[in-house]
């Protein structure tokens, strides 16, 4: 089961971008000049190239990486969820259930024994329970849900390139 969303017919980026790219991952609080800089381009053609980066949805957004416990989310759980039925009707009702917790920061539709894995993040384990019960126990189409709670981040990262 896929449900398409993203926009994948974009030109791949050449060199000069994937630098760009990686000096963006490492700080994207950096201005135009500081990443033209770093990447041996003047400031314009670098404006331009990350503009286009953005436009094509390389770029999706620009945020911080935080530390989970230093906001009081203490609880990362992964749950591991299969579908009763496998058709695009009860995909995307999960899916558009999903979306609006705020609970869920990632989901991912997988293959294999599940249909899709979350990385749950909350404040306690009351907290999880609460959500367990009053939000996803209430999606229709969930035939089976596995809670795997994580004991340690071990690497926690955004960087792709």
């Amino acid at each position: 089961m896929t449900v398409e969303h993203l926009n994948t017919h974009q030109a791949v980026p050449d060199d000069k971008d994937m630098e760009i790219l990686q000096v963006l991952q490492e700080n994207g609080r950096l201005s135009i000049r500081e990443v033209a800089a770093k990447v041996n381009l003047s400031a314009t053609p670098t404006q331009q190239r990350i503009r286009r980066l953005e436009q094509e949805g390389v770029i999706l957004q620009y945020g911080a990486l935080l530390n989970h416990k230093k906001v009081n989310k203490s609880i990362i759980v992964i749950c591991e969820i299969t579908l009763k039925e496998h058709n695009k009707k009860a995909g995307q009702h999960f899916i558009d259930q999903i979306m609006s917790f705020k609970e869920v920061v990632e989901c991912y539709n997988i293959a294999g024994d599940f249909d899709f894995m979350l990385k749950v993040v909350t404040e306690s384990m009351e907290s999880y329970h609460r959500f367990y019960v009053n939000k996803l126990s209430e999606i229709a189409y969930i035939s089976q849900t596995k809670s795997i709670f994580v004991m340690d981040v071990i690497k926690q990262t955004h960087k792709l390139v």
